[in-house]
């Protein structure tokens, strides 16, 4: 079939297809939509098999821009749904409506309980035609300081994309079309949330925004529309809400109208009222409602806006018999929901099934809401009179101890699930596990270090990597000896060298130097040691010198004197330090010594750390095919690592991208491909906007694949300068391969992605930056030969055959600078090729090239031959097509 003419897409293909467009992982459509990760590779299958493509790079690029399931015109997510009818505010709807046409915020300013909810839902309904982008309904209700960002994206169905600031991703989002963003109860978070917006309005500013609060938020340009009580519309709601329970009854508009006055005509008050009319009769309510209704001026630290929703809970709540009110109190310290067993886990002297029997009554008298799938949770105007009765008792203090044992054991219970199906409950609870740590101090406390270690292992797992090094600090922080802190640290440490932030790891391990000199065990030294050691190889693994710490010179040092106490049979502690010492002191025999150490103390991290040094020593003495053997063997060595730990992901990570550009210094780039590949699938921080696409555009512009690099190349771009363009000289080689691509296609847009090159180089010119000096000259060389620009040839051939401090694509610039000469005609041409030979025998693409380039000086078709046959088994289909236009045999012919 013809590849973009697809056979009939079906609504849940459509829906998987919309998430490709997106870029999103097959984990991430998978959780959007509710289905397993096999069903949404069976549906990609699918996709492919109609739309006759190869890849789902291909598949997106045919299939053009596609709406995801939140961006479907009239598609806002997460709107509340009611089974009850919306009345009144005929007015403040009309005022909403008008202004969400313009590009400012629109505030639904009023006191709790008058029904900011339910209007702001019904406007998000009503407008979402009017957004076709769609967007998000959020309630920011169980959302604790630092974290409203991180729930906007959850709703949106944004990964963390590190080190990309997160904000920058959401208003990416969000700046796709006209969408729509509703922040619902933010009250308790107006600073942060004014922040927010300001920065969506600056970079979305044809997003609609609708806030939700008992307090406006001051946002310059905001339009404020106040939610008044109920008026004449509050007698309707009362009846219709009364009748909504028992359909015959029936009062006096008078009476009714006395009621609603006295309740204020707070639509809540009322609806609590109604609720119980069927029982009492409205003679009865009347009669409850005396002095209940007060309001509690006056009352210091109490907000005014509580005041009268709580005369109408407290008055509920005396009616509860004695059990109902104990649990409703205890209930309070859950900010996100529960569930029976976090419901008894605050009665621990009680049954579950008493405690499920005392759920169901306090929900049948609605002072509990049903959130569905086993879960309740408490309306937040009522628990926030719940909490205040909570204190009042002089129980909170027990309360939350045993909230910490609760959380403490769910978040043990979710960690040791971590290789099955744990996500879901834990997204449930997690603003629950978060809110009961931030209550604790960080001071020594048991349950309060397990909470947080777990929690910090399973925010990583989540991939919510800078929150998780937060909670393994807190963790530290919170433990009751240094050896523990000491581990804290050290996963806050890996987690920050898994998403590429080694000046963060640097700082954390030196931190955990300090705990391990504190730690009260036998050979404190040993560990002391081990620790400075990973902060060295962390100043040469992960960093780049111009921002290497002052610290990292004295480190040789202070290992050689922390090692004096270590054990001898600490065979771990000598392997790190021998790793260390081969960064440090470079070369192929201290880096085969750490090699041998690492294989003895039998830890595969260690020895992955130590081949990755090897590999260092074997790339600088030009031995790539050792490289690609090292890198071949890491492979095999981290199938069986379990990702979601933070020091195995560290070296995942870190193979993938070393053993990607292995294969591509020997020329492989079929297998740098397939490495690329299983890196999206396996790399535990997951698809990245920029730090992933090296992996293929550079094996992508060696194959002659360019429509695949031109549509990669400017998403890496943009992705990198909307994450602050971050140093980082190791992914310039991949622009520069987009810049190979445009000059071999004849684009025009050669000179502008060189230039882009030596900007992410930080440079003015490519020879004077290590990583990207081979590559580029590489770059110029072969263009050169293609376009027949032979006016600065003997220059750039010059460069190709500089010396080289990072020899990584050295094959690459030789055997191109070769084939420059031959074709330029210069006088060393022959000299130049035989300098160049060598390079065969490390690199399939330089030997190609060098048998092309053979045949062109010699006129010899055997060598012409062989290079076709050579681009052949290397998939380098334009350098294949243009070895086959060659005049066989013709000496002097150029390769277009």
């Amino acid at each position: 079939m013809v590849p973009g003419e697809p056979r009939e897409v079906s609504p849940r293909e459509a829906e998987v297809l919309a998430g490709l467009a997106e870029h999103l992982t097959n984990a991430q459509i998978a959780h959007r939509l509710r289905i397993s990760v096999r069903t949404v590779e069976s549906h990609v299958s699918s996709l492919l098999r109609k739309y006759g493509v190869a890849n789902r790079a291909a598949l997106v690029a045919l299939s053009g821009p596609q709406p995801s399931p939140s961006a479907r015109p009239g598609h806002v997510e997460g709107i509340p749904v009611s089974h009850t009818s919306f009345i009144g505010r005929r007015q403040e709807r009309q005022e909403a409506l008008a202004a969400l046409t313009r590009a400012a915020p629109v505030c639904l300013v009023g006191p709790g309980g008058v029904g900011k909810t339910r209007l702001a839902a019904v406007l998000a309904q009503a407008a979402s035609a009017s957004f076709p982008a769609g967007g998000a309904f959020i309630d920011l209700t169980p959302v604790g300081e630092g974290f409203v960002l991180r729930t906007v994206a959850d709703a949106l169905g944004l990964a963390e994309r590190p080190p990309q600031p997160l904000e920058s991703v959401v208003a990416g989002r969000l700046a796709l079309g006209r969408s729509l963003l509703v922040l619902d109860n933010c009250e308790h978070l107006l600073d942060e949330v004014g922040d927010l917006v300001e920065r969506l309005r600056s970079d979305c500013p044809q997003a609609g925004i609708l806030i939700a609060s008992r307090e406006r938020p001051g946002l310059p340009g905001e339009r404020v529309i106040t939610v008044p009580p109920l008026a004449g519309e509050a007698e309707t709601l009362f009846l219709d809400r009364a009748r909504a329970i028992d359909p015959g009854f029936a009062a006096e508009p008078a009476v009714v109208a006395e009621v609603c006055a006295r309740l204020d005509g707070l639509p809540l008050a009322i609806e609590l009222a109604a609720s119980r009319v069927a029982v009492l009769g409205v003679d009865v309510l009347r009669v409850g409602l005396q002095d209940r209704l007060r309001l509690l001026s006056g009352a210091r630290g109490r907000p005014p806006r509580h005041r009268s929703l709580r005369a109408v809970i407290g008055w509920s709540y005396d009616l509860l018999e004695e059990e109902e009110r104990a649990l409703l109190r205890r209930l309070a310290v859950f900010a996100g929901g529960f569930d029976l067993a976090a419901a008894t886990a605050l009665r621990p002297d009680t049954p579950p099934s008493a405690t499920a029997d005392v759920i169901g009554r306090l929900a049948d008298k609605s002072l509990i809401g049903v959130v569905g799938g086993g879960r309740w949770r408490l309306l937040e105007t009522i628990r926030a009179f719940a909490a205040d009765r909570l204190a009042d008792s002089g129980e909170t203090e027990e309360t939350l101890q045993l909230r910490l044992r609760w959380a403490a054991g769910t978040a043990a219970t979710l960690e040791s699930r971590l290789d099955g199906t744990w996500a879901p409950q834990f997204d449930l609870v997690a603003d629950d596990l978060r809110a009961t740590l931030a209550d604790t101090p960080a001071v020594p406390d048991r349950q309060a270090h397990r909470l947080a270690r777990s929690l910090a292992h399973l925010t990583f797992a989540r991939r919510f990597h800078r929150e998780a090094i937060g909670h393994y600090v807190a963790a530290a922080d919170r433990a009751r000896d240094a050896v523990d802190g000491h581990q804290d640290l050290l996963n806050a440490a890996a987690t920050a060298v898994s998403i590429a932030d080694g000046p963060l790891a640097f700082r954390l391990l030196m931190r955990a130097a300090d705990q391990a000199e504190r730690a009260d065990q036998a050979e404190p030294a040993g560990l002391r040691a081990a620790t400075l050691a990973s902060a060295l190889v962390v100043t040469h693994r992960y960093r780049g010198a111009h921002d290497r710490d002052p610290m990292s010179e004295h480190l040789p040092a202070l290992i050689d004197k922390a090692s004096v106490g270590a054990a001898p049979a600490d065979p771990r502690t000598a392997a790190l330090v021998a790793i260390a010492r081969a960064w440090d002191q470079d070369g192929l025999e201290p880096a085969r010594s750490a090699v041998e150490a690492a294989r003895e103390c039998g830890d595969v991290i260690v020895l992955l750390g130590a081949l990755d040094v090897l590999t260092r020593a074997y790339a600088r003495a030009g031995r790539m095919r050792a490289v690609q053997r090292i890198c071949q063997e890491r492979l095999t060595l981290i199938e069986h690592l379990r990702a979601h730990e933070p020091s195995a992901a560290a070296e995942i990570v870190d193979t993938f991208h070393s053993a990607a550009r292995a294969e591509l210094c020997v020329g492989d780039l079929p297998a740098a491909l397939a490495v690329a590949d299983r890196a999206q699938r396996e790399d535990p921080i997951g698809e990245h906007p920029y730090l992933s696409i090296p992996k293929t555009i550079r094996p992508l512009a060696l194959s002659g694949r360019f429509p695949e690099v031109f549509q990669q190349a400017p998403a890496m771009w943009e992705a990198w300068h909307q994450a602050g363009s971050p140093g980082s000289a190791w992914m310039s080689t991949a622009i520069s391969a987009a810049a190979l691509a445009h000059g071999l296609a004849g684009t025009g847009e050669f000179d502008l992605w060189r230039s882009r090159a030596l900007e992410m180089a930080r440079t003015e010119d490519a020879a004077s930056s290590p990583v990207l000096a081979p590559f580029a000259a590489f770059v110029d060389a072969r263009v050169a030969v293609h376009t027949r620009a032979y006016h600065q040839a003997a220059a750039l051939v010059e460069r190709a055959f500089a010396p080289f401090t990072v020899r990584w694509y050295e094959a690459y610039a030789r055997a191109a600078g070769a084939e420059l000469a031959v074709v330029a005609r210069l006088p060393e041409a022959a000299e130049r090729v035989a300098a160049a030979m060598p390079y065969a025998e490390q690199n399939d693409w330089a030997a190609a090239c060098l048998a092309r380039t053979r045949g062109i000086l010699h006129g010899d078709r055997d060598a012409l031959a062989e290079a076709v046959e050579r681009w052949t088994s290397i998939d380098a289909r334009f350098e294949r097509a243009c070895t086959l236009r060659l005049p066989a045999g013709r000496e002097g012919s150029t390769p277009r």
